[in-house]
Parts: C-alpha cells; structure tokens; sequence
C-alpha cells in the first residue's frame, strides 16, 4: 500500500481539535457521517487557551443553543464545571447569561472521551500542509508526513495556529499557542486558490501560583447559591460544592511601571500588525486607551478543583517579562507572587468571512467549509457554535441532503453567522447581546424551544431531548393557562406581596395578573402562598421560570415576533448569485460593489450589507417584482 493511501476515504475530514474542531467533529459524525479529525497533538484536544470558562453575556445562550441542537460544549461545562453564575440577573431576562469556571485539564480531557465515545470517528495525529483541489472543488488534504486523504468535504478549524507568531516583549517566535509549533502551507495554498486573507492578534495574561497570593486583600467572589447548569438534559447535574474566584484591582503604581516599558512592547512598536479584539484588550491598551482611570479590575480565576495555577483575567499582555513580573507584584494580594509563565501576544492568519455563504461553505471553493477563528472570530463559544453549524452542514452535503440555515430571529448562532457573512470583520468578532435585534425570543432558558425540533428533524438531537422539550412546552402552556383561569383572594396573597414590597390587592384577581408584578415570583409564592403551592409543586423549576417570563414579558414577545415576522418576508425573496448588479442603473455605485461581492442569498441580507441604503433595497425589491 502507498504511503498517501493507507486511511481510508472520509465524508467529513475535520482540521483542528480546538472548541471548532470538536463540535464539528461531533455534529457531523452524531448526523450519520463518516468523519476523521486531524489535529497536531492529540494531547491538546478542546484546550482552553485562554481562560477556564465557558458561558457569560451573550456567549452562556450560544452554549445553550449548542446544547439545545445537540452539541457537547454545555454537557462538557456541565460536568466540569467548578463554579456556576447566573450573569445580569438585576436585569430583564433576555440579559440573563450562564457561565461556568472549569477545570480546564478536566474539560480537555471529558472532551477526549466524548469524541472517544461518539460513532464514525477516527483520529490522525498530524499537520495538514494542503488541500486537495479540482475543478474548484475539495477532495481531501495534505499531510506533513506525505499522506493524502480523500474526503467529500473538509472543515478548516485551525484556530492561532496558521502562521501564528507569538510575542513576547521584543522577542517573537513561531508557535500556534505556548509550546506548540504553528501551521504553515494552508494559508499559502488559500491564496493561490483566490482567497483574501488578514492578520489578527490576540493575547494571554500570565499564569501565577496560588501558594504565592494573598486572598485575604482580596475581595471573594462565589458562584450562585442555588447554581443552575448549561445542559437541558436531566444527565448532568448542578455544583453541589464549588471554587471560588476573587477580585483585585490594578494602582497607579502599576499603570507607571507598565507604561515604563511600552517602547518595549511590541503592540506600540510595530513588531505585530494584526488587530487585536476591542473588547478584551491587553493591559497595556488599557492604561494606554482609558489613561483617566487609576484602576482596572482583575479577576483571579482557579484553573480547577486541584490545582494551585491561577489564571489572572484582565492582566492579558505581551510587555517584557521583566516589565510584567515588576507591575504584578504591585497589584494587591499579588506582592510575592511566582509565575508560572509570562503572558504573550500571538498573531494569526484569518480569512475575512465575506467570502462563504450561510453554511460556512466557501465561494471559491465547493465542499470546504471554514469555522472559529479563521472567520476571524474570537471566543471558544463562538467558535464551537461555528463548528457546530460547519460540521452539520458539511454532513448534510456530503450526504447530498439539504443544508440548515438558523436565522437571526432563531438563534444567537443566525446572528453570528449572518453578522460574519455580511458584515465581515476586521477585528476579532465577539458576541454581545446588543447585536441581537431579537434578543427577548433568544433567551438563555428557551434556546431547547427554539432549536431542538429543527435539530431533530435532521437526525442531531436524538428523540429523547425532542420528548424533554414537548413535555416542557406542554407543562408551560398547562400552568400559563391554570394562571389565566385561577383567582386568589386578598387574604391568601396579600401577607406575601407586602412582604415583597407590592401593594395589597382589594378583591379577587386572577393569579396571572399578579405574576406580571416585577416584585412577584411564581417560584418564591410557591413556597409561601399555600393556594400556590398546591398548584405549583408538581411542575420543574426551569417550567416556572418560562412561565413567568411569559406571562411579565407577553406584551415585548410578541412585538418582536411581528417584527420578525416582517423580515422573514424579506428573507424569502431569493436573489441568485450570478446576479449582475452593475446591470441595475438606480442603485449606488457602492451598492453595486457590495452586492457583487458579497453575492448576498435573500433581500434580508442585502438590507444588512453595509452601503447598502434603504433605497437600493426599494430598487431590488421593485426589480424582483416585489
């Protein structure tokens, strides 16, 4: 046998075992697909380069949306987690966010044997160097050790490792992430094919010994007092016991002895050219970009339930090690501390999104598909649910069925797909709340109502999360319909609601009318009302929640359902692809160059393009007989 044919030929090869690699891995083998990962070093598989969490604003939903499709991110936060929070919750809930501290050799590893476990997937230990390409259509990769292997569809999922440059001070040296070598040959051979491509920089903060810190001058932050959990399913369990982290802040002293060495650093000397994320900036652009303030908050996170390494989130820099360990021993708590390893900065190749459709399917090339940070994204949440949707739509192609598209009224995924898609970027995209025009139907508590049917129906979510979430409409719909019907007197409620700080009621009212009261939750009158409780007591926590959010927020619901209604009806009327827009006289000629590019599939992505004005719209739907 020759060396290039001794594995077998794939319907989904995927490249890279980071958060990407792994949901795509999973979502195409759990949909039927015969699927080999290829990852340089099967000892780093699901790594948490950076921090050890999961969840938080925006990014907690896309873990319950990965979950609700059947997707491994929230099963694996779930099971290695060391502390639960429930993020924003002095607010509405569509601003509610979970999020997790894990043990992050814990997570890697749970990951592992997740994959382990999962059917239709083989392993290789390896670099791919290439990809093999006719007639604009991939056929497999090329291996650094002279193997080809041929495969109906390819996801490229290699995260900071192409061309990736690390940095430290004025030291730079090749490596995907801290002792790990980078990737070269992919990007080289992407350019050839036609693709465009830039640079991004992201960074770490240095990793220090617990033994070595005072918590006593900081201040302790511990997780819920009831914790909930990521996962839907009934397997994984809330924290019973849990870890907690601290907050400390940076002084003037340290902002002096940072800016001290910024002609060393090489953010401010030119040394990195690649753009950095705007909302998670390293420590010297802090004091640089908000030089008013006399401190920043750092967090000091337990990398898990075993270990005394400390990861100090907010502290993320690339300045001279000299220079870091100086300005760390001034923060509060932090006077004798011993670093395990410095922080650095790493640059990377990425490819700007415009250039795939809403599969995550490339333009210029059929069949191959881009997911995580080489959509210039940044964020593990991000980049699982990018693998996820890759993985599952690769599958689904090599399979020749028809691809899955969520839109941006469905998902905190439609809306980071569609964003990257249409709108590109230039620094490294993160999710937020506020890119979500639909965010009060994209709750963290019904990502399961939204998503799972759909996944069902092509074969992701196994029947038994379809038959969780049936009975959990069901038991919602029963207990909103028991609300609407069920009056309650002023002496059964009243001692509650002043007790609540709500004015006492005069005569009879229908309990739902009292649940629409801000102060009142069905959950605390179930424990203190009697009447309540005889109904209440029968039906899971999460059934009541969705409950009362229905009923306080029905009017804000349905506002935004017609309204996004209104842009399905755009999203439906269909544009073709080799549509001459140069060919349209009334419209801009930056409209025309946009939409040329971009080649958008529907009216709605059009409206979203950026140079694209509400009157070119009026042109395309008065030229498509609309």
């Amino acid at each position: 046998m020759k060396q290039d044919q001794i594995l077998d030929t794939y319907d989904v090869i995927v490249v890279g075992g980071g958060h990407a690699g792994c949901e795509a891995t999973a979502a195409a083998a759990n949909t039927g697909s015969k699927v080999l990962l290829i990852t340089m070093n099967m000892g780093t598989i699901a790594q948490m380069s950076c921090n050890p969490a999961m969840g938080g604003v925006a990014k907690g939903q896309i873990v319950r949306e990965i979950d609700a499709m059947g997707g491994y991110s929230g099963i694996v936060s779930d099971q290695t987690a060391i502390q639960f929070r429930m993020l924003n919750m002095s607010k509405g809930p569509a601003m509610w966010s979970p999020r997790v501290q894990s043990d992050r050799l814990d997570f890697a590893n749970t990951w592992r044997l997740k994959l382990e476990q999962t059917p239709n997937v083989d392993f290789w230990q390896d670099t791919v160097s290439g990809l093999v390409v006719k007639n604009n259509r991939v056929e497999g990769v090329k291996t650094s050790l002279g193997i080809t292997v041929k495969a109906k569809t390819v996801v490229l999922t290699n995260g900071t490792f192409l061309n990736g440059l690390i940095h430290v001070g004025e030291k730079n040296f090749g490596g995907g992430r801290a002792g790990e070598r980078n990737s070269t040959g992919i990007t080289e051979e992407l350019i050839q094919l036609g693709f465009d491509h830039g640079r991004m920089k992201t960074g770490t903060p240095p990793r220090v010994d617990a033994r070595t810190l005072d918590f006593n001058k900081m201040v302790e932050q511990k997780g819920d007092e009831k914790p909930s959990k990521f996962s839907f399913l009934p397997q994984t369990k809330p924290l019973t016991k849990q870890r907690s982290c601290y907050i400390t802040y940076t002084n003037t002293r340290v902002h002096d002895i940072l800016n001290s060495g910024l002609d060393r650093s090489p953010m401010f000397s030119g040394s990195i050219e690649g753009t950095g994320p705007r909302y998670c900036p390293s420590i010297e652009e802090k004091i640089e970009r908000f030089s008013d303030r006399d401190r920043h908050q750092i967090f000091v996170e337990p990398e898990g339930w075993n270990t005394v390494e400390i990861y100090v989130n907010g502290f993320s820099t690339s300045l001279p090690m000299d220079i870091q360990i100086k300005a760390i021993k001034e923060i509060k708590g932090f006077e004798s501390v011993k670093l395990f390893r410095p922080g650095y900065a790493i640059e990377y190749d990425y490819f700007p999104p415009t250039q795939l459709t809403h599969t995550l399917e490339t333009k210029l090339v059929a069949n191959l598909f881009f997911a995580g940070q080489i959509n210039g994204t940044t964020g593990y949440e991000e980049a699982a649910a990018q693998g996820l949707m890759a993985g599952l739509n690769a599958s689904l192609k090599a399979q020749e069925k028809e691809s899955i598209i969520l839109g941006r009224d469905q998902a905190y995924i439609g809306v980071l797909i569609d964003d990257l898609i249409t709108k590109g970027t230039k620094e490294p995209y993160r999710m937020f709340t506020s890119r979500a025009e639909y965010r009060i139907l994209l709750r963290q508590d019904n990502a399961d109502v939204r998503l799972t049917e759909l996944s069902n129906k092509i074969g992701l979510a196994d029947d038994s999360r379809l038959e969780l979430v049936e009975n959990k409409i069901k038991s919602t719909d029963e207990i909103i319909d028991y609300l609407n019907k069920a009056s309650i007197s002023p002496e059964e409620v009243n001692p509650y609601l002043e007790e609540m700080g709500s004015a006492p009621i005069r005569q009879k009212v229908k309990l739902s009318a009292i649940f629409k009261r801000p102060q009142v939750s069905i959950e605390e009158a179930s424990l203190k009302v009697d009447s309540i409780t005889k109904t209440t007591s029968k039906y899971a926590k999460d059934v009541l929640e969705q409950a009362e959010i229905r009923l306080k927020y029905d009017g804000y619901i349905k506002r935004e359902k017609e309204m996004a209604d209104k842009l399905t009806k755009l999203e439906s009327i269909r544009l073709r692809p080799d549509f001459d827009y140069h060919g349209l006289k009334s419209i801009s000629s930056e409209a025309k160059e946009k939409l040329s590019k971009i080649k958008p599939s529907n009216i709605g992505q059009a409206s979203r393009i950026s140079g694209v004005s509400p009157s070119d719209i009026s042109v395309l739907l008065i030229h498509f007989g609309r």
